[in-house]
């Protein structure tokens, strides 16, 4: 016998559309960090294309989303055809319009120093113009249309997923407490750093400075004189407070980096208390790394 054929998995086709400088990309990001597959700058006609494979038997697109602008140029036009087209096949899909006032998308488009995509040539409020009376039509197909006048992007990106995407009883943000020497360089990808050099160094004792921040006996040492409990007094009420909040923004990642001088005992003893801490909360998902604490440079 031969084996039956795999149903396709497509539950959720989002288009995600809208005025250049509205939030597009930041609607994107959404979608991206909810496990959506993603393209930008789709043109419409390829997205017939695109739907076609993901309703292919065996497909393993469950859910996607697509960004299609008039970045696509001459192609764009077909969208308002592509759209009513998924209704009449009853394609599962949803759109998403991205709007803004005028001044805000003059005032972002001065920041980034881009050129609008319907005038290189002429100003961007000749652009903005153009692109107002090529887009307005398709609002009428918008599940929701967004205005990000006045929106931060964390306020933004919280819009968006209340709108799009179904609520989970709990959303968790993955933090890393990592440990580093300066003497190596500071991490680069780290969002919070705490130097604390001010902290006895177990390096100056000789029966110390072989062991690292695992050990009980430097974890003593570094306590001994009360100032790490001072540090700690103020260290995790501040994270306490910052760590919700990341939450509730929707940030995937936090990454803390603490440093001392070589990396291997003072930074190891804070990064362990920290991860030791916030592991038990179930909104966060806890690791720890140790950069540098193979490393042993004189001096550290």
């Amino acid at each position: 016998m031969s084996a039956s054929p795999k149903p396709a998995r497509l539950e959720d086709f989002v288009v995600i559309t809208g005025y250049s400088g509205a939030g597009k990309s930041t609607a994107m990001q959404v979608f991206e960090d909810a496990g959506y597959f993603c393209v930008d700058n789709l043109p419409p006609e390829m997205i017939r294309g695109l739907v076609e494979l993901f309703l292919h038997e065996g497909s393993k697109v469950a859910r996607a989303a697509v960004v299609s602008d008039v970045r696509g140029g001459e192609y764009f036009e077909a969208l308002h055809d592509v759209l009513e087209g998924l209704d009449r096949t009853g394609v599962n899909h949803r759109v998403l319009f991205l709007d803004a006032d005028e001044d805000t998308l003059l005032t972002r488009y001065k920041e980034t120093r881009r050129r609008h995509p319907l005038a290189p040539e002429a100003s961007v409020g000749q652009g903005i113009a153009a692109e107002r009376a090529l887009l307005e039509p398709l609002k009428a197909h918008a599940e929701a249309v967004i205005d990000s006048t006045g929106l931060k992007a964390s306020t933004l990106r919280r819009k968006i997923a209340d709108l799009f995407l179904p609520r989970a009883p709990a959303t968790r943000l993955a933090v890393t407490f990592q440990s580093f020497g300066y003497k190596h360089g500071p991490p680069r990808d780290a969002d919070l750093s705490f130097d604390c050099r001010f902290l006895p160094n177990p390096h100056w004792e000789p029966a110390l400075r072989p062991l690292t921040g695992h050990d009980e006996r430097v974890s003593r040492y570094v306590e001994g004189e009360g100032a790490l409990h001072d540090f700690y007094d103020r260290l995790f009420p501040l994270l306490d407070f910052l760590l919700p909040q990341y939450v509730a923004e929707g940030k995937a990642h936090l990454a803390v980096a603490v440093g001392c001088t070589g990396g291997r005992h003072r930074s190891v003893v804070v990064a362990e208390e920290l991860a030791s801490r916030y592991r038990p909360r179930k909104d966060l998902f806890v690791e720890v790394l140790h950069r540098d604490i193979d490393k042993h440079v004189p001096g550290a």
